[in-house]
């Protein structure tokens, strides 16, 4: 007897309501059935509805049956001779048959993947109702059993009553096998339930599964915001206008509500069975509004916020044609102004089928994504020099994986073009070694290809695996090889990229995680499925500093110093000149008989016993411009008179021809200008230095030359010396004793017994006169 629908069109098999709704999750939408009545009722103005012929309750048309099987007999668990109960043949890798709408391929696939979840329980019905023993199928068949076989005991054991456009013999042929034993079938069924105590068949899954398949049934919509042809206000508007409301958080989803995703901002989210009132809305039809897993749009946002303005982006991986619009979108989106250079998106699709290549590219053309280009290529082929890849700046990598962080794995393969493959480890809840190490092995080989490319400023890594081999490991391992490959290369050794946080981080927790757990993970819920993200830059050039003397070197190379003058020397330069001046001081100081000393005038005394004649150098009134020439050092005598002027002066003689022999002769030549040299030397201690708020000054030190003997043949007293000279030399005399012979016979005179001599004079006004007898 078949059961009638109630009162929303559903049928109630409270013991299997969740497997119902993993086997087809839209035919659970209660909004679903009530949209397919309203489009009965007013077809003229209801737009194109989705495609919802399909009810597990109800039962599948022969083509899905067919298809399911195929699937079933590809991935299905081989066990080992001795342990294997049922054989389905040896055939694999069948082709799948034609099947004329995408939600009968999706029905297909969620019909083998529930039948490859419970292969084990439907073997042990099979053997202990003794249909395989006493009536046995052909192996080719029996995979086709199995998908029957799981619908048939999911639909209570009930005859069919779906809607048949087309009859398969083959499929025919097995239904009937099955009403024969359908009592031996229910009786098996209830055995094995009370044999391992199970309330439900679901009770006999891995923990994982049970976990996933619960979520899948409450995970809500996600869908982005299409710029090219709307934007978020305008959709936010009209999804108000059709009676939605916008709350806070996800949280508070409930009933025609929508919110806005927390890390992307052009995420809308819906609960999960307002997808047919969505569509009542147009904006999925018109290409406004796409529904798509988060995981999937993570990448795009990271993209468009990584990518400088003149730069493209290359996509390598595993991705939809959503996918490659979303991040189309985006950037056209935030360079709209650039109308001249706007950034391409390069897409690799190599790995694609020729199906899937057609169909990314009718996908990317009804978005509206006009800055799209195939490049048919392998990526790990492609070479720096290729001229596509000049202007790439940033990677978006996202491999095929074990899609173990996903809880409605079908549908997340089937739209992004993943790899089938893994639908019987998927069912088991674990993925196997060898087809572990095959994924992490080509991840590698990608990073490592995207970070060689010399070009590229970041590379974003992103998978839907819960495995930290394909996750954290692989980032690292690809970051040391890159570093390994630097060293090897003689490169410094500062690494050429590192982990960085994502956008999708706030700044304070980004700046209180480590470099090395800097990688944004989602954990899989009952609001979002999970995913991992790596966000990976190129470290910049550390910059170049220079020492001084290369930089002098430098200068004398572009030839910029030789427009300079001649005063303005090198500090190399000026520092041989001082070298060579203190040598010369030093062997004028062993000639003296005379000498001068030049002090500072604070470091003048007065004695009693002693009279100093002391040379003052005013360097407050000598305050001079780094830019005038500094005046020269002189001491001149005209006949009758001696004059003496002292000033800063660069050295014009280093060597010791100012000796006694010359001074001699040019005091017996009038008139004589003497010039007076002088040498630096930051050691002096007798001279301390001053600070000097203007150009830096040097120290003067003691410089020594030799006079004649003078005669004086008229001897007059000290006391009356102060009057023949001007006061305002403020001379300091010394009385020395020097025996002066005559000229005229060598014979002393009286007089001349003590002639007092100028041995030492201060230059305090530059000028002092000596008369001559």
């Amino acid at each position: 007897m078949v059961k009638k629908k109630n009162a929303t069109g559903r049928h109630r098999c409270p013991c299997t309501d969740k497997t119902q709704k993993s086997v087809s999750h839209m035919a659970s939408s209660k909004g679903l059935i009530q949209l397919d009545d309203e489009a009965e009722s007013d077809t003229s103005a209801a737009p194109p509805q989705p495609h919802i012929t399909i009810q597990s309750q109800q039962g599948f048309p022969d083509r899905v049956y067919l298809v399911a099987s195929v699937i079933y007999q590809n991935n299905h668990l081989e066990k080992p001779a001795a342990q294997r109960l049922v054989n389905y043949g040896k055939e694999r890798g069948l082709q799948l048959p034609e099947v004329k709408d995408e939600e009968m391929h999706r029905a297909a696939y969620e019909l083998a993947f529930s039948t490859l979840k419970y292969q084990e329980l439907l073997e042990d019905m099979m053997i202990d109702s003794c249909c395989y023993l006493t009536q046995p199928m052909p192996d080719e068949q029996m995979s086709l059993v199995a998908v029957m076989l799981y619908d048939f005991q999911n639909r209570k054991f009930l005859p069919r009553e779906c809607k048949v456009d087309e009859i398969i013999q083959e499929v025919r042929h097995v239904e009937d096998y099955l009403l024969r034993f359908k009592t031996k079938l229910a009786a098996s069924l209830a055995r094995c339930r009370i044999k391992h105590d199970l309330l439900s068949i679901e009770c006999i899954l891995p923990e994982s599964v049970k976990k996933k398949q619960e979520r899948s049934s409450n995970l809500p919509l996600y869908a982005w915001v299409n710029t090219l042809k709307s934007s978020l206000d305008e959709i936010q508007g009209v999804l108000k206008s059709a009676g939605f409301s916008q709350v806070k958080s996800i949280g508070q989803l409930e009933g025609q509500t929508f919110c806005q995703d927390p890390h992307c901002g052009d995420i809308l989210v819906f609960p999960a069975q307002l997808k047919a009132q969505l569509y009542s809305t147009k904006l999925l039809s018109d290409h406004k509004l796409i529904i798509q897993d988060k995981s999937c749009s993570l990448g795009p946002n990271a993209v468009c916020s990584l990518l400088p303005e003149e730069g493209d982006v290359l996509m390598v991986g595993s991705f939809s044609g959503l996918t490659v619009s979303h991040t189309a979108a985006l950037i056209a989106e935030k360079y709209k102004a650039n109308r001249i250079n706007r950034p391409s998106v390069y897409v690799c699709v190599n790995n694609c089928t020729d199906a899937q290549r057609e169909e990314l590219e009718l996908t990317v053309s009804a978005m509206g994504c006009t800055s799209v280009r195939l490049i048919l290529e392998e990526f790990q082929s492609l070479h720096t020099g290729d001229k596509r890849l000049q202007r790439v700046r940033v990677i978006l990598l996202t491999p095929k994986c074990s899609v173990s962080a996903v809880s409605n794995p079908v549908d997340f393969i089937l739209q992004e073009n993943g790899d089938t493959d893994l639908l019987q480890d998927l069912s088991q809840g674990s993925i196997a070694q060898s087809k572990l190490e095959s994924l992490v092995a080509q991840q590698r080989k990608d990073i490592d290809h995207a970070l060689m490319l010399p070009k590229v400023l970041a590379v974003v890594y992103s998978t839907c695996s819960s495995y930290p081999e394909e996750n954290a490991e692989v980032v690292r391992k690809a970051l040391q090889q890159a570093q390994a490959r630097a060293d090897q290369e003689g490169e410094p050794k500062q690494p050429k990229f590192r982990s960085s946080p994502s956008p999708f981080m706030s700044s304070e927790y980004a700046k209180a995680m480590d470099e090395t757990d800097s990688f944004f993970m989602l954990e899989p819920t009952e609001h979002t499925n999970g995913s991992f993200l790596a966000v990976l830059t190129r470290v910049p050039e550390p910059a170049v500093k220079e020492a001084p003397n290369e930089v002098i070197a430098r200068a004398n190379a572009k030839g910029i110093l030789d427009k300079l003058g001649s005063n303005h020397l090198t500090r190399k330069e000026h520092h041989e000149n001082s070298s060579r001046m203190k040598k010369a001081a030093s062997v004028r100081t062993t000639q003296s008989q005379l000498s001068v000393t030049i002090q500072p005038k604070h470091h003048q005394t007065k004695r009693s016993d002693s009279t100093v004649l002391c040379g003052h150098q005013d360097f407050t009134n000598m305050k001079q411009s780094s830019q005038e020439k500094p005046k020269s050092l002189r001491s001149q005598a005209t006949k009758g008179t001696t004059s003496s002027s002292f000033s800063y002066s660069r050295p014009e003689c280093n060597s010791s021809s100012c000796s006694s022999s010359k001074l001699e002769k040019s005091l017996h030549t009038a008139p004589v200008t003497t010039t007076l040299r002088y040498s630096s030397s930051s050691a002096t201690p007798a001279v301390p230095a001053a600070r000097s708020r203007g150009p830096q000054k040097e120290v003067l030190k003691p410089v020594l030359f030799v006079l004649p003997p003078v005669h004086f043949p008229n001897y007059f007293p000290p006391q009356h010396s102060r009057s023949r000279f001007s006061p305002s030399l403020s001379c300091k005399w010394k009385r020395q004793t020097q025996i002066v012979s005559s000229r005229s016979g060598g014979s002393l005179s009286k007089d001349a017994q003590e002639i007092p001599v100028l041995t030492r004079f201060d230059l305090t006004n530059t000028k002092m006169t000596i008369k001559k007898s």
